[in-house]
């Protein structure tokens, strides 16, 4: 898995099949999220359309309700409007974002996506607009601070694998790898490769019925600083963040915070959020683990 925000997916499922049932496959591709888009299936050739279909409109939704790549998502009225309807997706995604802000001590931070427009065009960053603590619900709407804005590009993928991965186990499938640069796994072992943008391939990780999501701060940049704002105006201080995790959506928000936090502090964030594993690489290359 290469160490970048990616935006397509692969996903490729083999389902249990009874008796003497003969294996078939499907696919199907095409553009979501900003990027290129796989979907491969194998099992029984009665059920796969149906499922192939069942799994790229969730894909669809998804991306509708979070992408900021689309004028008419959800995500992008929110941000235009300063208000919204609360529905269960997006409850979900904030959800994990609250636990995660509040284990790392606000690191984690989607309101950052402010800094991203002060710096695209040229303003200096406002930091008083930052602060997960300012969003607040009025009813079934969900409504920004002032001048806020919400980027979930550090969630929404890892959320998707999470949704596309529990609709293939519900449907009979026991072996799954579901890849958005934030993978989940169904079954397994799968052995992913960690790459570094600076030191290139640093290692690998091993998952079954896991997730795994990875965050790289000089994997892009804006404004001249790395693409991983920090919302108090700091910088980063790891090249490279892996975090293994029950969840993707807990693993991308984490392995994003976590670029920006000491080790004292990844460690109690570990614990608290009840993280499998942490991998870090440093300036010069050098790997280590939690």
């Amino acid at each position: 898995m290469r160490m970048t925000r990616r935006r397509f997916l692969t996903l490729s499922a083999a389902a249990v099949l009874p008796g003497r049932a003969r294996a078939a496959s499907q696919s199907w591709r095409g553009i979501a999220f900003g990027g290129e888009v796989s979907i491969t299936i194998t099992g029984r050739a009665d059920r796969l359309a149906a499922d192939l279909k069942a799994l790229t409109l969730r894909m669809r939704q998804i991306e509708a309700r979070f992408t900021l790549f689309d004028p008419g998502s959800d995500l992008r009225r929110l941000n235009r409007l300063g208000r919204a309807l609360l529905g269960p997706d997006l409850d979900a995604v904030l959800e994990v974002a609250q636990a995660v802000h509040d284990a790392t001590d606000g690191m984690f931070d989607p309101t950052v996506q402010s800094l991203w427009l002060d710096l695209a065009e040229g303003r200096t960053p406002d930091l008083g607009r930052i602060g997960l603590g300012q969003l607040r619900r009025e009813g079934g709407d969900l409504v920004l601070g002032p001048g806020q804005q919400l980027t979930l590009n550090g969630i929404a993928q890892g959320f998707a694998a999470d949704q596309l991965r529990d609709m293939l186990r519900a449907r009979g499938y026991a072996r799954a790898l579901v890849d958005m640069g934030e993978q989940a796994a169904l079954g397994g072992h799968f052995r992913l490769g960690i790459e570094d943008p600076a030191a290139g391939p640093v290692g690998r990780v091993s998952i079954r019925n896991a997730a795994v999501a990875t965050s790289s701060p000089g994997a892009m940049r804006i404004g001249g600083r790395n693409h991983i704002l920090h919302p108090r105006g700091g910088a980063a201080l790891w090249s490279t963040v892996t975090v293994v995790a029950g969840q993707a959506a807990l693993a991308d928000a984490a392995s994003t915070a976590f670029c920006l936090m000491d080790v004292p502090a990844m460690r109690r964030a570990r614990d608290r959020l009840g993280l499998h594993r942490v991998l870090y690489v440093d300036r010069d290359g050098d790997v280590r683990s939690l």
